[in-house]
This record gives C-alpha cells, structure tokens and sequence, in this order.
C-alpha cells in the first residue's frame, strides 16, 4: 500500500502534468464523460446518423472531406431530413479537400435548408491563407453529443461489402457529457474564420455528467503548435508504453527524440504505419528515420490492410489521443484540427485491443546483418527488413477511383515533408530547384517572377491592412 507521502508526491507530479498540458493545450481537462471507441467508417457513420436523426435544435458537421458519392449523399440526405423538421444545421467544409465535390451538391443543400460554407481562401494572391486547410472531422448534436476522430465522408471509410471492398482503417470517439460544449465552442470558431454568421442559440452551460472519462479539448490552430507539445510532454513522461499508429512517419526531432528516449528506457514502445504505397518509391522516403528508432529499441510494423488512415496515440494505461492531427509538419504548421486527450482506462483497453488486432494484419520490421564477410561485419550498418508475416495479409478489392486517392494521399503526405531531416529537406530543394534552373532557364525565370510579385503584392497589401487596423 502506498504510503501517505508517497501518494502525495504522486498527487503533485499528476497536478503538475495536468498544469503543463493546460498551458500547452489551452484547454482544461473535463471529467463525467462517456466515450464509445469507433474502430471504422462503418461504426462511426451509424453513430453520426443516430445523432443526426435524434437531434432537436442543432447539428455543426464539419470535415475535410465530403464526396458526392453514395455516402456524401446518404449524409446530405439526413442532414436535409433534420433542417426540414426544424434543426438548425450548420455544415463547414474545407475547399481544397472536398475540391472534387461538384458545387451542385452544396447547392441543394443550401436551397434545402442547410447552412453550408467553405473554408479556405480561393485568391491566389493570398498565399499564406491559400496553404492553411481545415483538416478537422467533428459531428456535434445539441450541445451534449459529438462524434471526433480521422474518419471523412467517402465510399473508401465505408467500403463496399457487396463486392468484399473493406473499409479503410481509421478511428473516431463518440463522446457524451460535460466536454462537448467546449467542442462546439471549437466548431462556432472555425465557423467564423470561414465568415460563418453566428447562431441565434447559446450553448448550454451545463451538461449531466455521462460517465468517468475525463476529456481535454486540442483545438489545434496553425502554428501554434499545441498538440505537438502536448505529445512531447506526453511522451516524456510515459511510464510503461507508448503507441502510436499514424498515415507516417514525419515526426519533428523533439518527438522522435522523446520517442528514443523513452525506447531506451525499457518502455514499450510501438509504431505501427502503412505498408503499402501504390508507388514504390515514396515507400522508401516513408522508411526514413526507421533505423535510428530500431536502434533505440522501437518496434516498427507496417500495415497491409486496404489504407490506415488511423491517427491515434496510446499512452500507459489511461491517456489517449484520438483525432484528425498526423504527427507531421502540415497538421502542426498549416492545418486547424481537432483532437481529444482522453484519460479513461476503459477507453485505453479498448484502444489497446483495437491496437493488438491490427499488429495482426501487419509486418514487423528489424534490422538485420548485412550479408558480408565476417570482417566487414562490425563495420557496416544493419540493413532494415521485414520479418514474415505476423498474420494473414489480406489482398483487399480496391474501390473504384481507389488507386488515384491513394496516390494522391501519398503524394501529399510527401510533399508534406517526407524527410525527416532538414538538412536533407534543404539539400532536395535547392538541388532540384539548381537542375531546374539549369534544364529550363526561362520558364523557371518566368514562374520564379509570379512568386516574387505574388508574395510582394500579398506582403503590402497584408501591411495596408495592419496599418488600417492600427488606425482604427
């Protein structure tokens, strides 16, 4: 039994871990909440449209992505539903991600009674902004439910059963109680910055505690880096474990040293990440960083599902992060997004089981001797490979148009800093950016012009706008 001092020490290291995150995260830890673990599209979609249809006075739906596809319209058929009885509904979309979206579907929904509005700046003489994306996923109902995690609105998180095309892999948290107002609050902003009016309603100011989960909001803003640092002080005070399962590995140098650290710490720590590219080539710049983290004691499985697209963090036995933010420079720097810390040993049990599961549909990479005479051996660096498979690999049926998301998504994610390393970030671009150059003077001279006067303009007009503010 632990002792009265010792419980003490304990108390006031927990108060100042609680302190560290508020200031981080800008945010207080909730308690009295009820969460559900949603390991799919599937799951979550079924949760979201019994919300939709119970709700009595609002609905805020946010995502990056909305497809008009037969799971686009099946939501905007009861969102429709839910305005033409009366429910204020509120729907934010970001209009670089859902680009692809035919303005007729967003039409219908405006004439049909829905508040719709993009997010994003259009103009390409607003650089800075045009890069900023609203990457969240949130489902809120009434001030008391609301649904947060990775999952966009699209045939591939819902698969095909019909013709065996599973859904992509990825998680959400149905959540009830005292903590779903401050999300709603989050979403009511984002509304704002996209020139959203403000609603007629308030929010409650008391909800009934649901459960014992105790939630904290990230409401994550540009820059501002807060889940970043939340995750850095998260990972260095992990005790026993440490798991995380993201899109890739593009971790910044102080969470991969924390991740090293507390590998080398005897702690159990696990990545798991995709194994599967429909171009080879970026499998390999996904790979960067993996013997440094094998070295330090880090075990690594890679994916062979249809697509993970999970973006979660499992911490000891209670804390765990669930939500739309990858663990990369474009959520950190660029993008808003929403997450949720969730300090609930049901919820850590059932995420670890979901965790467990997918490590059997996955492959374990080590590192191993290079084939080499004995001499040469100690002198050579180990080699990266996988092991055989730790359980069935399943070849899934891709959806139609499937193979060009994919690619898309992992382009993007490339573009979004595949090295982990500056330097090596820095020598790519100026290499490339001199062969270019060299190849193709005057188109390069030409389009290095449009830069130059775009951001010039941009710059001076943001300074008239400053310098007008100021005066008023």
């Amino acid at each position: 039994m632990i002792d009265g001092a010792n419980r003490a020490r304990g108390d006031a290291a927990g108060d100042a871990l609680d302190r560290a995150l508020d200031r981080v995260c800008r945010s207080r830890m909730v308690p009295g909440n009820a969460v559900t673990h949603l390991t799919d599209g599937p799951a979550a979609f079924a949760a979201m449209f019994r919300l939709i249809d119970g709700a009595r006075r609002w609905i805020h739906f946010e995502n990056y992505i909305i497809r008009d596809d037969q799971t686009g319209r099946e939501f905007a058929t009861k969102l429709v539903a839910a305005a033409r009885r009366g429910v204020e509904v509120r729907l934010l979309f970001d209009r670089m991600g859902s680009r692809s979206t035919a303005g007729a579907f967003w039409t219908g929904l405006r004439h049909s009674g829905v508040r719709v509005r993009p997010f994003g700046a259009r103009a390409p003489w607003h650089p800075v902004t045009l890069l900023r994306r609203d990457h969240r996923k949130y489902l809120g109902v009434d001030g008391t439910d609301a649904v947060v995690g990775g999952i966009c609105i699209g045939d591939e998180w819902a698969g095909d059963p019909s013709r065996a095309v599973p859904p992509w892999r990825d998680t959400a948290v149905h959540l009830e109680g005292p903590a779903v107002p401050a999300l709603e609050w989050a979403f009511l902003r984002q509304w704002e910055r996209a020139g959203g009016e403000e609603p007629t309603y308030g929010l409650p100011s008391r909800v009934d505690d649901r459960g014992t989960a105790r939630i904290r909001l990230v409401d994550g803003i540009p820059a501002a880096l807060r889940l970043y640092r939340a995750i850095g002080i998260l990972a260095a005070g992990a005790a026993e474990r440490l798991w995380i399962t993201d899109a890739y590995l593009v971790v910044a140098t102080p969470i991969f040293a924390n991740i090293r650290a507390a590998a080398r710490d005897g702690l159990d720590v696990r990545l798991l990440v995709p194994g599967h590219t429909d171009l080879p080539a970026i499998r390999a710049l996904t790979r960067v960083g993996y013997r440094e983290l094998l070295e330090a004691g880090v075990r690594i499985w890679e994916w062979h599902g249809p697509m993970l697209h999970a973006k979660t963090v499992l911490i000891d036995e209670t804390t765990y992060k669930v939500g739309s933010s990858n663990l990369n420079p474009s959520s950190f720097l660029s993008n808003y997004e929403l997450d949720v810390l969730i300090e609930d040993p049901d919820t850590a049990a059932a995420a670890a089981r979901q965790f467990r599961h997918d490590l059997a549909l996955a492959t374990e990479v080590v590192l191993r001797p290079l084939r080499a005479p004995e001499a040469l051996q100690p002198h050579l660096p180990p080699t990266v490979v996988r092991l055989g498979e730790t359980g069935a690999r399943p070849r899934p049926a891709r959806a139609p148009g499937e193979r060009s998301r994919r690619a898309v998504v992992t382009l993007r994610k490339v573009a979004q800093g595949a090295q982990r390393s500056i330097a090596g970030a820095v020598t790519f671009t100026f290499i490339g950016g001199g062969l270019l150059l060299l190849a193709l003077p005057n188109i390069m001279a030409y389009g290095l012009a449009v830069v130059c006067f775009g951001l010039g303009l941009a710059a001076a007009l943001r300074y008239l706008q400053r310098r007008q503010e100021f005066k008023d």
